[in-house]
């Protein structure tokens, strides 16, 4: 099933704690805040952090990738990890659990690799699920890229154009938009050309867009400078922005 979902999805172009030295991000802190109001509201009488599940599918179930969630969500968050590999130490896990958390953080790594996976164990059934009854659905990278129609995607080495996302949300995406060489040239002639289908979003590291029901309402960005673009043709217009720092 594709079109636009109703929920809400949070799609960074790069950062978080996977980008972060020390662990810490401020997107991942309003991440947090976000996922435990929603909690609360749905749960009054269950006075515990919020739920998150680490989905690693795009890095082949990275052991270190998800022990670094662990670490950087640690205290702050009930932490699970999604595993279709059923890497040590964390074995094969139903996607059904996906249905009982507040937030979904999705990990990058290649955008076809995760795509393929996730429709032979019916994932993106349940992200739909999910993102419906209110779990937040949010993602860096490749993790962003998969909730599109079409994405900008490195996954079978040079930059191409990648048509076959979820289509959760209508047009392309286009993460680490300003810091990788050739990622914004590229973006903007798939989008002049019509390689893509548009509205074109442009992501830069450390900038994320927030996604009410399919349309972005709001950019958020932990580093100074970056932003969003949406790009239709030759149009490309800079989205206002809410720094975190």
């Amino acid at each position: 099933m594709t079109g636009a979902i109703r929920g809400t999805i949070v799609a960074l172009g790069g950062g978080g704690f996977s980008m972060s030295e020390t662990g810490e991000s401020a997107v991942d802190d309003w991440l947090l805040d976000l996922a435990g109001r929603r909690a609360a509201a749905a749960h009054p009488h269950r006075p515990a952090p919020p739920r998150v599940c680490f989905v690693p599918t795009a890095s082949g179930d990275s052991r270190d990738y998800s022990e670094r969630f662990e670490s950087a969500f640690a205290g702050r968050a009930q932490t699970h990890v999604l595993s279709l590999f059923g890497q040590s130490p964390w074995a094969y896990a139903d996607p059904s659990m996906l249905l009982s958390m507040d937030l979904v953080y999705v990990g990058g790594g290649s955008t076809v690799n995760l795509l393929a996976l996730w429709r032979r164990h019916g994932v993106d059934r349940t992200m739909r699920e999910a993102a419906a009854q209110g779990t937040v659905l949010a993602g860096i990278s490749a993790g962003a890229n998969c909730w599109f129609e079409g994405s900008s995607t490195d996954s079978f080495g040079p930059l191409a154009p990648l048509h076959d996302g979820l289509g959760f949300v209508p047009g392309s995406a286009c993460p680490h938009f300003h810091s990788e060489e050739g990622r914004a040239e590229s973006f903007r002639d798939w989008m002049r050309t019509g390689a893509l289908p548009s509205p074109g979003l442009a992501i830069d590291d450390g900038a994320a867009a927030v996604i009410e029901d399919g349309t972005v309402t709001s950019v958020i960005a932990e580093a100074a400078g970056a932003h969003a673009s949406l790009i239709t043709g030759e149009t490309e217009t800079t989205l206002p922005t809410t720094s975190l720092t």
